[in-house]
């Protein structure tokens, strides 16, 4: 593995373990086995690398939801595959909520980069629920999905436990 694929690596996991704030350039120097000058000729600082820890995982989610969505045929199967798909990765075992809303959580007001990358990512998910729904005319209920998805995963996140996740689905299922 590259360098600078090691150090986004070792990064990326502590930033969603133990949050950005609390990780150190120092902490992902040592697990990273890097030296100090061959992360900062990758990164200029550490809010770049959370940058690049952002888009990977914006890229990598997007897609996992298009080839969930690619695999279903109906508006419906595409929309609750994307709701199981929140049961499954609520499922692993280091499960910490949703990477987005864990930095946004962390990061000042001011810091209009990042929360363009957050914006942008969250902005996608809405617009996957008004592409699924296109065809069968309910792109009104794209909202509604957006808000009860992101819902799913922070009640996940504060009640540890899938009833949240499985009880939205149901939610859902309804309403479609």
């Amino acid at each position: 593995m590259q360098t600078r694929e090691r150090i986004v690596e070792t990064a990326s996991k502590l930033f969603y373990e133990q949050g950005y704030n609390s990780t150190g350039i120092n902490q992902v120097i040592k697990e990273a086995g890097v030296a100090k000058a061959s992360l900062y000729a990758h990164f200029s600082s550490k809010e770049e690398l959370l940058k690049e820890y952002l888009q990977n995982t914006a890229t990598t989610t997007n897609q996992i939801l298009q080839q969930i969505t690619n695999d279903k045929e109906t508006p419906k199967e595409k929309v609750l595959g994307v709701f199981d798909f929140l049961t499954q990765f609520s499922n692993e075992t280091c499960f910490n909520g949703c990477h987005f809303l864990n930095v946004l959580a962390e990061i000042s007001n001011n810091n209009k980069e990042v929360k363009s990358i957050i914006r942008n990512q969250k902005n996608k998910i809405r617009q996957l629920f008004m592409d699924i729904l296109k065809p069968s005319n309910k792109e009104d209920l794209a909202d509604e999905l957006y808000i009860l998805f992101e819902g799913a995963i922070i009640s996940s996140k504060v009640h540890e436990d899938l009833w949240t996740i499985k009880t939205t689905r149901k939610i859902v299922e309804k309403l479609l």
